[in-house]
């Protein structure tokens, strides 16, 4: 007998995609093109996303785009799909007036990074996601990704912000497991991954799923390696893992950021600067992966982007 699925707190889905924002070949905004990958993403497992965060290029998007942006992407797949927006800023005041106005927009959740730049220590992080809580009514999902931010959201930080009936989640890319599972342990927190190489590691200790990048180009194959896992199959979980892993690697660590990788594969319009786009022998060897990946009989089901 398959034994039940561990209970996760999963407020925004499980399979969460950080939804690149496409652009025109010009470099406008393309709502419309952002409207029909959404709406391929959700077709294809996604049931959630998250939009303007690392992935989504928002540095060089304005308030306006991002608004934009919301609201096309809501309107394309319904009230149904969760939708989460990324206001973060290393300026508390504009991170509020983004999480307001993004809550005006129509969306479920906001995606709240750590200040940047200004290396706060962790009392003034602490506060800088208190008064982001404070100032609206949506659910928070904390972005602790020091390796861009320079700063951490240290374990016992994101304990006493727990208490917060506002702060419900987590996307970690902290790349501390232990720290993740003394957490979630201690916590009602919905654990989302970050980094795809340890999607599965995350899930296994109590994570809720994950946002992320790759899953722009396949979310099907991430997908199922969850469903995997829930079902009981922890084997074959591990086997779709391990076939992800190639292209996972090249588009996540090769020296190039998971924005470029995913618009070179998905051919979604330029990135902006000071990002350049892929070149053609990194583009080739993506690729090359992707078709390797497709062409595998165990994943060959549910890798498909479209």
């Amino acid at each position: 007998m398959t034994p039940p699925a561990p209970s996760r707190p999963r407020p925004f889905g499980s399979a969460l995609c950080a939804m690149i924002t496409p652009f025109t070949a010009d470099g406008a905004l393309d709502p419309d093109a952002a409207a029909r990958h959404a709406s391929a993403l959700v077709a294809h497992g996604c049931d959630g996303l998250v939009l303007s965060g690392t992935t989504g290029e928002s540095p060089t998007t304005s308030d306006a785009e991002k608004v934009t942006l919301l609201r096309a992407v809501r309107g394309a797949v319904g009230p149904a799909v969760p939708v989460v927006a990324g206001v973060g800023s290393a300026d508390t005041r504009h991170t509020v007036e983004l999480a307001r106005q993004a809550e005006r927009a129509g969306a479920d959740g906001l995606l709240v990074v750590t200040p940047y730049y200004s290396r706060p220590p962790q009392a003034a992080v602490e506060a800088h996601f208190r008064r982001v809580a404070d100032a609206v009514g949506l659910p928070l999902m904390l972005y602790d990704i020091p390796g861009r931010t320079g700063t951490r959201i240290e374990p016992e930080t994101v304990l006493r912000l727990a208490e917060h009936p506002r702060v419900v989640a987590v996307k970690d890319c902290s790349q501390d497991l232990l720290g993740a599972t003394k957490v979630i342990a201690a916590t009602s927190l919905a654990y989302y991954s970050g980094s795809e190489e340890l999607n599965l590691p995350l899930h296994a200790v109590g994570g809720s799923g994950y946002v992320s990048t790759v899953a722009n180009v396949v979310p099907r194959a991430l997908r199922a390696v969850l469903d995997a896992f829930d079902a009981g199959d922890t084997a074959g979980a591990a086997r779709l893992n391990g076939l992800l892993a190639p292209l996972v690697e090249l588009m996540m660590a090769s020296g190039l950021p998971g924005t470029v990788t995913a618009k070179a594969l998905l051919d979604a319009g330029p990135v902006r600067e000071p990002l350049q786009p892929a070149g053609r022998e990194a583009s080739d060897g993506l690729r090359r992966a992707y078709e390797e990946l497709l062409a595998d009989p165990l994943s060959r089901c549910c890798a498909g982007r479209r």
